[in-house]
């Protein structure tokens, strides 16, 4: 197909010359570029795919860590809110936060340098200015904030706090006053009030919400529209629905079901939850029966109703959703590949697409979406 001249280029339509572009380039139209990040424990890397329209995945580039000799238990991932900085960490001696830049147009990663981190940690997340990392330690017993200059590598710890056994997650609240930390061993939740201004943490009041006991919180996420979070427990399945104050940063549980599927019978072994970017659907993951159970989210109480279940990878601990909340991504660290799964637009279940191979022991997935 020859390309049209400037001239008669300018004479088209706006709609029509959308088409042409998508058509001659295999865009569409308004559709930033998507790419993913699967970080693999073993293999010490990271595997970066590009989604296109259809859900269909392709191998960009696999970014080792520079300067990490020994692989760590799980490789935790987060990007900062301007999608510029990828950051992982690396749960082996000395344990540290390994900085890439994310190039804006090809998806691919440059190792800008590495910082220090706390201890051995599960989790690092940004808070919502990206200027501080956040970080859980399950065997430190601990959570962390760390400085993130312009340059991108994290800075010294600025604060360590002590927790109760087993810190899993550690996540600000959306609108960046508040944070919270999973006690998977303690059975709680703590709470702190956050000053992204001086990067200082305080316990709230209260300082702690307590769950099921031996139900073992694990992963949260709050809901789009931030009235809502949802938590899954690793030792019991259950997923459980909160109404969350956004001038208080209160919690109040107002739903409890659950991540296992019909007829279980065993020990659960729950791992992650997601939110579609609408608000509409939840996904979680289970790793002794390797399975993603879907819900759909009442828009107006907050509570969920289940959709279904569907096999997934071999020990699914981590899984993620597309930016325009088209796909669901889940990595098994058993099977050492990805299966993309399309979600139905309207009930929300889960059909597979198409299985990919990652590094070793990949359990964790990042979506960012280019301009």
């Amino acid at each position: 197909m020859s390309r049209p001249t400037r001239r008669t280029a300018l004479r088209l339509p706006v709609a029509a010359c959308a088409v042409i572009l998508a058509t001659q380039f295999g865009v569409r139209a308004g559709m930033a570029d998507t790419f993913a990040y699967v970080g693999n424990a073993d293999s010490n890397d990271i595997s970066v795919f590009r989604i296109d329209g259809n859900g269909e995945m392709s191998p960009v580039q696999t970014a080792p860590f520079v300067g990490i000799e020994k692989p760590g238990s799980s490789t935790p991932l987060g990007v900062t809110p301007d999608h510029r900085v990828l950051i992982a960490g690396v749960r082996s001696q000395p344990f540290s936060a390994v900085s890439f830049a994310i190039d804006q147009k090809a998806g691919t990663l440059k190792h800008i340098g590495n910082g220090p981190l706390a201890d051995s940690m599960a989790y690092v997340m940004t808070d919502r200015t990206g200027k501080f990392v956040f970080s859980a330690s399950y065997g430190g017993n601990k959570v962390a904030l760390n400085p993130l200059p312009e340059t991108g590598v994290v800075g010294e710890p600025k604060q360590v706090i002590p927790t109760g056994l087993n810190a899993h997650a550690f996540i600000p609240s959306p609108d960046n006053r508040f944070a919270f930390a999973t006690n998977l061993g303690s059975d709680q939740v703590l709470a702190f009030g956050f000053n992204a201004s001086t990067g200082e943490l305080t316990p709230s009041d209260p300082p702690a919400y307590k769950v099921p006991e031996k139900s073992g919180p694990r992963h949260f996420v709050f809901h789009p529209n931030g009235k809502y979070v949802y938590l899954i427990h690793e030792l019991n399945g259950d997923v459980a629905a909160f109404s969350y104050e956004e001038k208080t940063g209160a919690w109040a549980e107002i739903q409890r079901t659950t991540a296992l599927p019909e007829g279980f019978n065993g020990k659960p072994w729950a791992a992650d939850i997601h939110v579609t970017p609408d608000g509409r659907f939840l996904y979680a993951s289970e790793r002794t029966t390797n399975t993603l159970t879907a819900y759909k989210i009442d828009p107006a109480s907050g509570k969920l109703t289940t959709v279904g279940t569907v096999p997934t990878e071999k020990q699914p601990r981590g899984f993620n959703i597309d930016p325009a909340g088209r796909y669901v991504a889940a990595v098994g660290e058993l099977s050492d590949s990805m299966t993309v799964y399309a979600i139905d637009q309207t009930s929300g279940a889960l059909t597979k697409l198409k299985s990919y191979p990652t590094g070793k022991k990949p359990n964790w997935v990042e979506f960012v979406a280019l301009p």
